[in-house]
């Protein structure tokens, strides 16, 4: 009888532990930072790899992670009893093109309209 093949690992490529590669990930989506700011901070940590691979590995494993941790806060929002979607970005059509409605404009402020800025 044949056995259940396990699915094989995203990370079997690879030569770093899966924990780096995903550290990796995290930091390079987390962080303000470019490759090769990266690359030196890892490098400071021990971690001697390239910027191109820091590239190849957010490529290929930043979708991933991204998913992971949409579902970690998804599950989490859950556990409240009053929780609901909102609206994060908000787009508006000037001219006959689509503009992206800065956040600031959204918030009311106190004062704004009665000074003219509307």
């Amino acid at each position: 009888m044949p056995r259940a093949r396990k699915p094989a690992s995203p990370f079997w490529y690879f030569n770093s532990s899966p924990e780096v590669i995903r550290l990796v990930a995290l930091m390079y989506v987390r962080f303000p930072l470019s490759l090769r700011n990266l690359e030196d901070l890892l490098f400071e940590r021990g971690i001697d790899i390239c910027h191109e691979t820091v590239r190849l590995w957010w490529n290929r494993f930043g979708p991933m992670s991204a998913g992971e941790v949409r579902r970690q806060r998804v599950s989490r929002m859950r556990g409240f009893r009053h929780w609901r979607w909102h609206l994060d970005e908000m787009y508006v059509k000037l001219n006959g093109e689509m503009v992206d409605l800065p956040s600031v404009w959204r918030t009311p402020m106190i004062g704004f309209a009665e000074s003219g800025g509307v």
